[in-house]
């Protein structure tokens, strides 16, 4: 009986020797690294499409010609309206070139300093951007300036209660000037984009006079602060692998 247990224990643990020799010659194992992460670099590349919408204040002054200085008044009111662009970005530095047409209602009025019961309007109807841009972006995110012309389509309205001069005397024209702005913009989708602009619009100082010279004969300058909330629709352009 002492023998036979002598036998088992010695089969065994010949086995478990065995058994662990076996797994000392077998290869080392091996691990398979995980990829690495792999982000995608937003491009600003490509031509580009969008709405805009906000509110602007421009600061409008006549003097009379012969007469001296009528006053001044704030024309401000609200707009909507497109822009078109085409952007190209190397390394992180974005260039771009941009057109842009706004309808507008900004109006405002004063009364004369030098005609008593006389009120002078002035309405911006429309106006347009044709402008370069200079960005440096951060992925999504894109903070420009910019600069180039504008241009505004104005009416003015001069309206007389008093005589001997009673009546209403009317003005328009298309005028031209420059326009310097900046914006931030971020990219939310592959396509879209979402952003806020400050533009200030010089428009000078121009000679008006209506068809009649009734009421109209003056100088009157011109300057605009627009603030535009835009959202634009890029197509066309590369989306960079970064590792």
């Amino acid at each position: 009986m002492r023998y036979t247990k002598l036998l088992l224990t010695t089969a065994i643990v010949s086995i478990g020797l065995s058994n662990i020799a076996s797994a000392a010659d077998l290869p080392a194992r091996t691990y398979t690294k995980a990829p690495a992460f792999v982000q995608a670099a937003y491009d600003w590349s490509g031509f580009y499409i969008g709405i805009n919408g906000g509110g602007a204040t421009s600061r409008i002054n006549w003097n009379a010609d012969g007469f001296g200085n009528e006053g001044s008044h704030d024309a401000s009111g609200g707009t909507v309206g497109g822009q078109i662009g085409y952007r190209w970005q190397t390394a992180s530095w974005v260039f771009g070139l941009e057109a842009q047409g706004n309808w507008a209602d900004f109006k405002g009025s004063n009364l004369s300093q030098q005609f008593a019961g006389q009120t002078n309007q002035t309405k911006i109807d429309a106006f347009g951007l044709f402008t370069g841009q200079i960005g440096y972006a951060w992925d999504r995110t894109l903070f420009y300036v910019k600069g180039g012309a504008a241009v505004t389509d104005n009416k003015y309205t001069a309206i007389s209660t008093l005589p001997p001069l009673v009546g209403i005397d009317t003005a328009s024209e298309t005028r031209w000037g420059a326009a310097v702005g900046a914006g931030i913009e971020y990219a939310f989708a592959p396509s879209w984009s979402l952003g806020f602009e400050y533009d200030h619009l010089f428009m000078g100082n121009r000679d008006v006079n209506s068809a009649t010279g009734f009421l109209i004969a003056d100088h009157i300058k011109e300057d605009v602060d627009l603030f535009t909330v835009r959202l634009n629709y890029k197509f066309g352009g590369p989306v960079v692998a970064r590792y």
